[in-house]
């Protein structure tokens, strides 16, 4: 299958040196031409320029899409999801209107033990069959490559449920899709005063089965105040990783965890929230190969405050935006909405909130060398727009979908 898109408007983040990341200053840089096209064959993305330097042979292309002025996106690399859930949440919303902080809401049994109470009693088929509407909802508005966790199952039986399901997805979907094993996103209430037993069946059962079914490709943590220590995290990243899974945490949502630390120390492929980060924090990040996460959509629904981005970038690191879809704290996928809030809520100029929510989205997922911007030799995972006079046009005009075709792994989707 062969694919040329001509009459481009713009082609953004075209690169002919493809980088890995951006970072620091560096995300202030967008590279755009003008007047392009794009030649896709097969999967992969295999030419591109301006419209002079196209020539003929037109007529060889099985599909020719005429972009008619409008832009061309690479698709939305969604490095940080919850997707697969057993039902939504939106009694605890009105607790939270009503002034439940998310810490009170689960000690009441709510919040993740809600959803793995519920994930008990919820198929397989059920859970991939609600899981796929949501990845329709996300493919519409852009996203090309998502991450998936584990972590409602709280047991072994369901938590490996969760990543068959996954699994499923992966071969299901025209997504590219990354699985981790998230075991230790809570405490289940039978281990509320035997925490250590628990951090042992993560560590001697989980983990040993999973990695026997070959489920994921990283291992999480939740590393923050009330839920794992930086010892548990400790003991269950070093047993992930003797079996192959790198590590991804959840850390300093809610406070200064150590969760930056350790991370860095097990050279983890991102850390994710970050809500809390100082300047020990930031000095630890510095020239490590650990990508921060940022997940705005979890501060704006949870009224809590925004991590330090603009103090971040300017320190020279890199950042990446994720969209934390889950039904407790961050219930949307749409990573134009998360661009948007990337520009309002941490000051980031509309270059560096896409790069975020691409490029550095695709390091933050471990698939850099493939996929978050338009090179040869990539996936060819992209969108074509509607009619919009600039690409900050894209976060500026929020709550409306701009992505008009989409085009994952070379075939035409919409």
């Amino acid at each position: 299958m062969s694919i040329l898109i001509k009459n481009i408007k713009e082609l953004i983040l075209a690169e002919k040196e493809p980088r890995l990341k951006a970072c620091g200053a560096e995300m202030k840089r967008l590279p755009v031409i003008r007047d392009a096209f794009v030649r896709i064959e097969g999967s992969l993305i295999v030419d591109f320029g301006e419209m002079k330097e196209l020539g003929e042979g037109e007529e060889n292309f099985d599909d020719i899409l005429d972009a008619g002025g409008r832009m061309v996106f690479p698709s939305w690399c969604d490095s940080h999801t919850h997707l697969v859930y057993p039902a939504s949440r939106e009694l605890e919303y009105v607790d939270k209107i009503k002034g439940l902080s998310y810490e009170e809401i689960a000690k009441r049994g709510g919040g993740i033990l809600n959803s793995a109470l519920r994930m008990k009693e919820t198929s397989e088929e059920t859970l991939f069959i609600d899981a796929m509407e949501r990845l329709q909802e996300i493919i519409a508005w852009g996203t090309g490559a998502v991450e998936i966790k584990s972590g409602y199952g709280l047991d072994t039986e369901n938590e490996i449920k969760m990543l068959r399901v996954i699994r499923r997805l992966k071969e299901s979907s025209p997504l590219t899709i990354k699985a981790t094993f998230l075991g230790a996103h809570a405490f289940p209430a039978e281990f509320r005063t035997r925490r250590e037993e628990y951090v042992d069946l993560i560590i001697q059962e989980m983990i040993p089965m999973v990695a026997a079914e070959d489920l994921a490709d990283y291992i999480d943590v939740f590393c923050d105040r009330g839920f794992f220590s930086t010892e548990d995290t400790d003991r269950i990243l070093n047993a992930g990783m003797k079996y192959g899974l790198r590590p991804k945490i959840h850390a300093n949502e809610l406070d200064y965890s150590g969760g930056i630390q350790v991370g860095v120390k097990y050279n983890a492929l991102s850390v994710d929230h970050l809500e809390y980060t100082g300047d020990e924090e930031i000095e630890v990040l510095k020239d490590s190969e650990t990508m921060p996460v940022l997940l705005p959509g979890a501060s704006f629904f949870l009224g809590m405050p925004y991590a330090p981005a603009r103090k971040m970038m300017d320190a020279g690191l890199p950042l990446a935006l994720a969209s934390d879809f889950n039904p407790g704290s961050s219930p949307s996928g749409n990573m134009q909405l998360i661009v948007s809030m990337g520009c309002v809520s941490y000051r980031m100029l509309p270059e560096e909130a896409i790069n975020a929510a691409t490029l550095n989205g695709a390091y933050a997922m471990g698939i850099g060398e493939t996929h978050g911007s338009i090179a040869v030799g990539k996936t060819a995972n992209l969108f074509i727009t509607k009619e919009i006079p600039t690409y900050s046009y894209m976060p500026y005009y929020y709550g409306f979908n701009k992505a008009e075709k989409i085009i994952l792994k070379g075939k035409i989707i919409k």
